[in-house]
């Protein structure tokens, strides 16, 4: 099981491992209990466990990377229903959390994950994208050259004046009326 394959949906506890999608909503497996079901996306909202991002006190980081503080402090988890004890297990943990726009609830779902993701043996990490080659100056060169005919022509079209319009409206108007 993969960690990019995870998914997170709204008004249903636990994680979900995405089997397929389709356009009415996706097929899941739950992690818990290992049931597979179709949920509409139409009643509930997906979210990819990699897209997660944390509030700290510098910039954002991933869920990953939260996650994989709490894996090498290793120790027991806190009650999951007790808000200070886990306030205070992330204080230790993690403590460049914005602990002001991270709330209580949010931190709970994080040790509820964990332990689901812990239980089921699953790697946290992100998925690798392949790195794009920089594009060299010689190649973006002949693509600039190809632009400017084009700009030519809009300016050539700029440059009938609206005298030149109105005759040829006001022949066709002539036409008409005969």
């Amino acid at each position: 099981m993969e960690y990019s394959k995870l998914v997170a949906i709204t008004g249903l506890p636990g994680l979900f491992e995405l089997l397929n999608s389709k356009t009415e909503g996706a097929i899941v497996r739950s992690l818990d209990d290992k049931s597979t079901r179709f949920v509409s996306s139409r009643i509930h909202n997906f979210s990819h466990l990699e897209a997660i991002e944390i509030y700290t006190i510098r910039d954002n980081v991933n869920m990953v990377d939260v996650l994989n503080a709490m894996d090498q402090a290793g120790g027991s988890l806190p009650d999951e229903k007790d808000a200070a004890a886990i306030k205070k297990y992330f204080e230790k943990v993690y403590p460049d959390m914005d602990f002001e726009r991270v709330y209580a609830s949010d931190m709970k779902k994080m040790v509820k994950w964990f332990s689901i993701l812990k239980k089921n043996n699953v790697e946290i990490k992100l998925s690798e994208l392949p790195e794009e080659e920089p594009v060299a100056e010689e190649q973006q060169q002949p693509a600039a050259e190809e632009i400017k005919p084009a700009k030519k022509a809009a300016k050539k079209k700029e440059e009938v004046t609206p005298a030149e319009e109105a005759p040829k409206k006001k022949a066709t108007r002539k036409k008409k009326e005969e």
